[in-house]
């Protein structure tokens, strides 16, 4: 095992002296070309935080109006009779739109319930096994200006969908 964590200390420091000399092969300013980058990302970041500012703003409105509460109250019949808890919904909802909101409420659930209950491995395998649907179709989507999002956004949340189910069946297999 040593020799990996060797591999691990060398790759980075590897891979920039690699592109120190492709650029110096190919005659590429490299420092300048890394300043002008970091000019071009610093632009972008500016530029999305509108569509930050409207996310976050979204999934406060979501959940302080109440509308998550009553969504839950309306699933969580259908949810005992098939066996899903209904603490894991919220997971469920919210990692589609923000990460950083996700991972809070999977924190909160394995500190409740263990991280070797049923509703932590769910909530842990379900993280792992879902994205941040909407959160990237409005950076990306909002940064390259493209303004019919409609496929893109069904197929995400249909992926959503299929990991939500997934992590509640594999779950449930493995660890019940």
């Amino acid at each position: 095992m040593s020799w990996m964590n060797t591999v691990s200390l060398w790759i980075i420091p590897s891979l920039l002296l690699l592109v120190i000399v492709h650029a110096a092969i190919k005659k590429i300013p490299a420092y300048d070309s890394f300043v002008e980058g970091g000019k071009d990302g610093f632009q972008l970041a500016i530029s999305l935080i509108p569509y930050l500012v409207g996310m976050m703003v979204a999934i406060s409105v979501f959940r302080e109006s109440g509308a998550m509460d009553l969504l839950l109250n309306a699933l969580e019949p259908v949810l005992v009779l098939i066996g899903v808890p209904a603490d894991i919904v919220p997971l469920a909802l919210i990692r589609p739109i923000s990460g950083t909101g996700a991972l809070g409420m999977m924190s909160d659930l394995v500190s409740e319930h263990g991280p070797d209950s049923f509703i932590g491995r769910l909530a842990s395998t379900m993280q792992g096994s879902t994205d941040t649907t909407l959160y990237v179709l409005t950076i990306y989507f909002g940064a390259a200006g493209i303004k019919n999002i409609g496929d893109a956004l069904k197929v995400g949340l249909l992926a959503d969908v299929v990991g939500v189910a997934a992590s509640i069946i594999i779950v449930t297999i493995v660890f019940v």
